[in-house]
């Protein structure tokens, strides 16, 4: 039975969520680019294709069309956007140039009874130049904006229907519902992509790759590595040997911390290895985000192919990589998006490895990580731990990392971050609250020297910025809206606890356009 939903990238800022909001519903899907060979597509049996948005106009040299695969199949389609326009150029319709480009909020009035809009006002999001001049035969009007009367088309005998703004922003309040009616109504798929059942999958997917061979676990102490170690021991029992690299980049106490989680709730052997001299010699003068991501990379691997030397013939190594990750680093299979930054666990790795790579939550969103976990059974401690990129503090480190820069930061992360449990806006009870529940919290040491007084005495010493975001996905984020008497008090304790601190600064950026992470 088909039951999965193959997404086309045309190019869409928004494509990530997509398929994030199709997954809320309990669907299974993929992002594919909008070229990707139709083998690679149809291998996971679609019951329904969704186009996406995209920056091209559809008569402009060169803009990506709908591929002829997609209309061959006579499976339900939804385009979105571009993914609309480029619907209607395919089957005989006509796109123009709008009068007026509509950005930002609108309000559609749905016309006609049908599948996917019922009779009614919607307010959406749209981000569009043309619009749709003539329908392709067969198709009827659903809805009209004041500056798109085609704001929404569909041809219910086929299963095809087009929307011209984005429902799958939060922006666009109704945009669950619609995208439910298409995935679930139309294209009749019965929800079954659940915690249960990704566990089931990943186990299966885990024990036709390795076989019977050993796996080694590159355990970092956050959640997604252990959740993908969890995952693989479930998998294949004692074939699996953890690893616990202390890199001597890790936040206050995590070390310990680590250990006796692992050691208490995952069940397989942990090993650590106190690798910390080595990881500062390879950074030595380095400051460049990049090189730092990828010194920290080849550094892990090495240190693994080392470590899994001593313990006989080690052909697999486990990570905890994750969605955002792959699409940030541009990874093979999303070679058409910009690369943001570079994951060491993705685009980091060094060209030649001892190991192949076990990846079991590479297309799994943070959310869905959770999730997983905690239907594993892990302790709400690990599960709800804040993220923690892999470089460890180097990346917050801004410029050179040195033992006593890293020093200096471990203690002002841990004052900010305990502030914040103890204020309860950390956790899972803090993101499930209506209070400003923090995604992400931590210290950046930034390479910037200021003047100050402390004890009448003039100082010239380094600041500090305090970063935390409000965010469902970790491919947008908001700025968290603090109390100022808690960030006074986080501010207060950090030029008064930290040696070589006289200056706090808070980030009040997005993202887009910022990343979460400084580096």
């Amino acid at each position: 039975m088909r039951a999965a939903i193959a997404v086309l990238d045309f190019g869409s800022q928004y494509a990530q969520l997509i398929a994030r909001r199709v997954r809320e519903l309990q669907v299974y899907c993929e992002l594919f680019p909008c070229d990707a060979p139709a083998d690679t597509v149809q291998a996971i049996q679609p019951a329904g294709y969704i186009l996406s948005g995209g920056p091209a106009s559809i008569y402009a040299d060169g803009a990506p069309q709908v591929p002829g695969y997609v209309l061959e199949s006579e499976l339900p389609v939804l385009g979105i956007c571009y993914g609309m326009q480029a619907l209607t150029h395919a089957l005989g319709g006509v796109v123009a140039p709008s009068q007026q480009r509509e950005y930002g909020m609108a309000w559609v009035q749905a016309t006609v009874e049908n599948p996917l809009l019922p009779p009614r006002t919607y307010p959406v999001w749209m981000s569009h130049g043309d619009r749709i001049d003539r329908l392709p035969p067969g198709f009827t009007a659903l809805a009209a904006s004041p500056n798109s009367p085609l704001a929404a088309m569909g041809d219910p005998a086929r299963g095809y229907y087009g929307v011209q703004f984005h429902p799958e922003v939060r922006h666009t309040p109704g945009g669950s519902e619609i995208l439910r009616r298409f995935v679930v109504d139309v294209c009749s798929i019965e929800p079954d992509w659940t915690p249960e059942s990704i566990i089931t999958r990943s186990v299966a997917r885990i024990r036709r790759q390795v076989g019977k061979a050993s796996v080694l676990a590159a355990v970092s102490g956050g959640v997604d590595s252990s959740v993908a170690t969890a995952l693989v021991h479930r998998a294949v029992g004692d074939q699996l040997c953890a690893v616990f690299v202390d890199t001597g980049l890790l936040r206050q106490g995590e070390g310990v911390q680590v250990e006796e989680a692992f050691r208490a709730h995952l069940g397989a052997p942990l090993q650590v290895v106190d690798a910390a001299e080595d990881f500062f010699a390879a950074l030595a003068g380095v400051t460049e985000p990049e090189a730092k991501r990828r010194i920290v990379g080849e550094r892990f691997i090495r240190t693994f192919e080392a470590h899994a030397h001593t313990l006989g013939e080690v052909r697999y190594l486990v990570q905890g990589t994750i969605y955002p990750d792959v699409v940030e680093s541009r990874a093979p299979e999303r070679a058409k998006a910009e690369r943001i930054k570079t994951h060491h666990n993705v685009g980091g790795l060094p060209e030649q490895m001892d190991f192949e790579l076990v990846e079991p939550l590479r297309y799994l969103f943070k959310d869905e990580v959770r999730a997983v976990g905690e239907a594993l059974g892990l302790p709400e401690a690990l599960v709800w731990r804040q993220p923690f990129p892999g470089p460890g503090l180097a990346v917050r480190c801004l410029g050179e990392v040195t033992p006593e820069r890293v020093r200096r930061l471990r203690m002002a992360d841990d004052i900010f971050t305990s502030e914040l449990q103890a204020a309860g806006l950390l956790g899972k009870r803090a993101v499930a609250s209506d209070s400003p529940g923090i995604a992400q919290a931590f210290a950046a040491l930034l390479p910037v020297r200021s003047v100050g007084v402390m004890g009448d005495q003039r100082t010239y010493q380094e600041a500090v910025a305090l970063r935390a975001v409000t965010s469902e996905d970790f491919m947008t984020a908001d700025w968290a809206r603090l109390p100022q008497d808690l960030l006074a008090q986080v501010a207060n304790r950090i030029v008064n606890e930290v040696d070589g601190v006289n200056r706090v600064v808070f980030d009040l950026t997005s993202k887009p356009p910022a990343t979460i992470e400084w580096e």
